[in-house]
């Protein structure tokens, strides 16, 4: 029988999956399920050596950040790759005349599980929201669709691709992947296919943003994907 239990991850109290002898239950690459709040939509899969018995008197978390993958190495040979480049979101010119800011998330009830993604799209006075039911998948392909759909909305608000573009996201996966040369290990094709889609937008900068940290189009994205994922259904 599965349930879910307290544990403690990186000093932050979580939420596992666990089975019957309270053990995580681990998936094909040996990694758990893990939430922040029980009632969350999205899960992520740490390492197991990574959680920690709960301690009542854990601190309660600032800010909730996906697990890190481990970075791929570099390549002994040959050019780099060209990618867009990754900032915080306080050390971005938010205020640059003519600046399209595109907002995504995505979540998975279960991982895998129902997908759905969050996008908010504001470009001069116009904005636009939208959220998308992707059926069964994993958490990281809903991170990775929805920026790729982020970027087709702000194409549809604003068809000048020379415009400078800010994409926010809270997750890590996507950011390592799409902004500091990650190795795609799993689900490539998409990978390849957004490399190559970002590649059309000359002005481009990946935002890192804190999710569930109250930033209102972070969690107004975050609302819209779990509203698909729930009445699976867009919005």
């Amino acid at each position: 029988m599965m349930s879910w239990a307290r544990r403690s991850f990186k000093g932050q109290p979580v939420w596992v999956r666990v089975g019957a002898d309270q053990r995580p239950i681990l998936d094909s690459e040996g990694r758990a399920e893990m939430k922040y709040r029980q009632e969350d939509a999205k899960s992520y899969r740490p390492s197991p050596g990574n959680l920690a018995p709960f301690a009542e008197d854990a601190s309660p978390p600032v800010a909730r950040t996906e697990p890190r993958p481990p970075r791929a190495p570099r390549a002994a040979s040959g050019p780099p790759r060209a990618r867009s480049k990754t900032t915080s979101a306080s050390s971005t010119d938010d205020h640059a005349p003519g600046t399209i800011h595109v907002w995504t998330d995505g979540a998975c009830s279960g991982n895998p599980g129902p997908m759905g993604i969050g996008i908010v799209v504001v470009a001069d006075r116009q904005r636009a929201e939208r959220g998308e039911y992707l059926g069964v998948g994993t958490n990281n392909i809903a991170e990775l669709t929805a920026i790729s759909r982020g970027l087709d909305l702000a194409a549809e608000l604003a068809p000048d691709k020379a415009r400078p573009i800010r994409i926010y996201s809270d997750s890590n996966y996507a950011l390592g992947l799409l902004g500091k040369g990650w190795k795609a290990k799993a689900n490539q094709d998409l990978v390849a296919s957004l490399r190559d889609q970002l590649a059309t937008f000359p002005l481009v900068k990946l935002v890192k943003v804190a999710g569930h940290a109250g930033v209102d189009n972070n969690e107004r994205c975050d609302q819209l994907a779990r509203q698909a994922v729930i009445s699976r259904h867009n919005i």
